[in-house]
């Protein structure tokens, strides 16, 4: 059995590919999880309860690498007080669990654009998430700047990104240079790139836009 792999937003668009990418690897692979999820590939444990029990559910799993596959949206949440407690809160609450029960790898998808200087409130969470995570002290630490992602299905229904995934291949088509890190990032591509990473690598921070993304998706 290969290495004991935890992943918290599991059911989600990139998650479940993970976990799926994963699972066929040879991974032993557990997901924390607040609802069930439907049809599990084999090889994959899902672990039901509230967020206030994930702490001893993962310490009771003693994983090797913890996958954050969580994320929303302001509109999705309803507030950006609850979009933060996703992406924010419940992400480092997640990352603290599994540092305290012994992980030293962590990888996360935050997104392309994060800074803490910037106008979007969206972009903000995201930059004082990953802050968060290299305050934690993994040994390694990578971080997925996907840009919007296409292709799979959602459980929740975004408009606006609904809309964007259609004008995507036109806007991609001006995307050239350094802009090529703001062009869509197809969802099994970050995927295959979190299930590469989650073998044994060197140690340190890495932050993955669209080049290294691809790169490591093959």
């Amino acid at each position: 059995m290969g290495r004991k792999i935890v992943i918290a937003g599991g059911s989600g668009l990139v998650g479940k590919q993970a976990a799926d990418m994963l699972a066929r690897a040879g991974f032993a692979v557990h997901l924390v999880s607040r609802r069930p999820s439907h049809a599990l590939a084999p090889g994959i444990q899902e672990h039901v309860a509230p967020t206030a029990d994930w702490p001893a559910m993962v310490a009771s799993i003693k994983p090797d690498v913890a996958i954050s596959a969580l994320g929303t949206t302001i509109r999705t949440a309803g507030s950006r007080d609850a979009f933060r407690a996703v992406d924010h809160d419940l992400v480092l609450a997640f990352a603290k669990a599994s540092h305290d029960a012994g992980t030293q790898h962590f990888i996360t998808i935050s997104s392309v654009g994060a800074m803490p200087a910037s106008s979007s409130f969206y972009l903000r969470t995201k930059a004082e998430m990953e802050q968060g995570l290299r305050n934690i002290g993994f040994q390694r630490l990578d971080i997925m700047r996907p840009s919007l992602l296409t292709g799979g299905r959602r459980d929740d229904h975004r408009p606006g990104e609904a809309l964007g995934i259609l004008l995507s291949p036109f806007v991609d088509m001006l995307m050239f240079g350094p802009m090529q890190k703001f062009a869509s990032t197809p969802s099994a591509k970050v995927a295959k790139a979190i299930a590469a990473l989650a073998k044994p690598g060197d140690n340190g921070v890495f932050i993955h836009e669209n080049e290294s993304i691809n790169a490591l998706a093959g």
